[in-house]
């Protein structure tokens, strides 16, 4: 069609307004797609500060236990799992019952856990320290419980739950090298334990960061008294590593929430 030289200018003004009424009504579009979009990405971030005592614990540091014993650590990880999230205000919870998390002293990028959060009021925080039965009973792994992390008994197909590799002059050992590997999932020996926190925050709703503290001197006499000198070694599942399942289950304790 040809066009009339002296209405193109007119012409073009109004699509150019059409235009940009157009991009007017599809933007705020665009902005409730993009604010819905970060509400359903909601993130909670765990972080597990290791301690002993109230130092920080780093592999190579020395320690003294709540009985006088010295130790330096070499080793120190642990696995968690089957989290929990629960909002009491609805009773609604969010469950992740197949991720594994092992958390390394050696590696401070595993002591942050981030998971999503879609629950609006953050009340209570529950895991297990351990591995669920069915892992332990399935062999040889990938991904975290890949035995190449040293938390698999290949001798008794089962996982380690809690490590702790140190010297210590009471080690009456060769090396003064004392182990604590903690396993277990047999009834009658099973050494996972299950621990909750209900979260006190006056804005759970914007509850995003939680960091739980957690000393290993506790393992010494968490619930039972365990000194170095008379236990240097744990490498099965039995009495000794049910205690000392007792006493991980006291090691943990929430520090701090924000949002």
């Amino acid at each position: 069609m040809k066009t009339n030289k002296h209405t193109t200018p007119l012409f073009n003004r109004l699509l150019k307004t059409t235009l940009a009424a157009g991009c007017l009504l599809v933007a705020p579009g665009i902005f409730s797609q993009a604010k819905k979009g970060a509400e359903q990405q909601q993130q909670l971030t765990l972080l597990f500060n290791l301690t002993a005592g109230g130092a920080k614990l780093l592999p190579g540091n020395t320690y003294t236990n709540p009985f006088g014993e010295r130790y330096t650590v070499q080793k120190f990880k642990y696995y968690i799992t089957q989290l929990e999230l629960q909002d009491s205000t609805d009773m609604s919870t969010q469950f992740f019952p197949d991720n594994y998390f092992l958390i390394d002293a050696d590696d401070t990028g595993t002591q942050r856990i981030t998971i999503p959060l879609s629950i609006k009021h953050l009340t209570s925080v529950s895991f297990v320290i351990g591995v669920d039965s069915s892992a332990n009973v399935s062999g040889k792994q990938e991904g975290t419980l890949d035995p190449g992390y040293g938390m698999f008994w290949t001798w008794n197909t089962g996982y380690i739950y809690m490590k702790l590799l140190a010297t210590s002059p009471a080690a009456k050992v060769p090396a003064n090298t004392f182990t604590f590997d903690i396993g277990g999932f047999k009834p009658g020996e099973s050494a996972s334990r299950k621990i909750g926190f209900y979260i006190r925050h006056k804005l759970s709703q914007d509850v995003h960061n939680i960091v739980f503290g957690v000393d290993v001197n506790k393992l010494f006499n968490g619930a039972h008294d365990i000194k170095i000198a008379e236990h240097p070694l744990c490498h099965e599942p039995g009495a000794l590593a049910m205690q000392l399942a007792d006493n991980y289950a006291t090691m943990f304790s929430v520090q701090q929430v924000t949002k």
